[in-house]
């Protein structure tokens, strides 16, 4: 674990120290599965997935760098983004999508695979949503709505996320940041 943390020193600008990011435009990593994260920082590396900021920080990490680092951020707890402020609206309508999706338009719930409270799974590679910041996971679904992101595993999220507005996306990420 101290081998995580020290090689994580350079992280903590963007995502925290603990990696509890306070920066809207950075997603957390405290809590994140272990997999998921090496398989992100892997990617990065190989170009899979693509961000130029990423590719430059995971370019000189080792396998064992990698996994000292994820078992790290893993071990972190999770904290909770402030409530306050919230659209009462905006999360009850992205509630509503996250637990029963929108079937007609072939979007599945969110919940099925992130979990009813976004921990997600991780044998599945699933990664947790939890108090994840809203601004990163707007930027996400959009990415893959659009195709920018391709890193899922048979299509799953840019399939889920086509049928998605601007609106619901927006929705989505506030309510996935609100989950307790």
């Amino acid at each position: 674990m101290v081998a995580g943390q020290t090689k994580a020193a350079a992280c903590a600008a963007c995502h925290g120290a603990n990696g509890n990011s306070a920066s809207p435009a950075f997603p957390s990593l405290a809590g994140q599965s272990a997999g998921y994260l090496v398989k992100q920082l892997t990617e990065y590396k190989a170009g899979t997935r693509v961000n130029g900021i990423m590719a430059g920080m995971a370019a000189p990490l080792s396998a064992e760098d990698m996994d000292d680092m994820a078992a790290y951020y893993a071990a972190q707890a999770k904290t909770a983004l402030p409530a306050e402020g919230q659209d009462a609206a905006l999360l009850a309508q992205g509630g509503r999508l996250y637990h029963a999706g929108r079937p007609g338009a072939g979007v599945p719930a969110c919940a099925a695979c992130h979990g009813a409270k976004g921990f997600g799974h991780p044998g599945a590679g699933y990664p947790s949503l939890h108090a994840q910041q809203a601004m990163y996971v707007d930027g996400a679904l959009k990415a893959f709505r659009d195709g920018a992101r391709a890193n899922d595993a048979g299509s799953v999220m840019r399939q889920a996320a086509k049928g998605l507005s601007d609106d619901d996306i927006r929705a989505l990420a506030a309510y996935s940041a609100s989950l307790r």
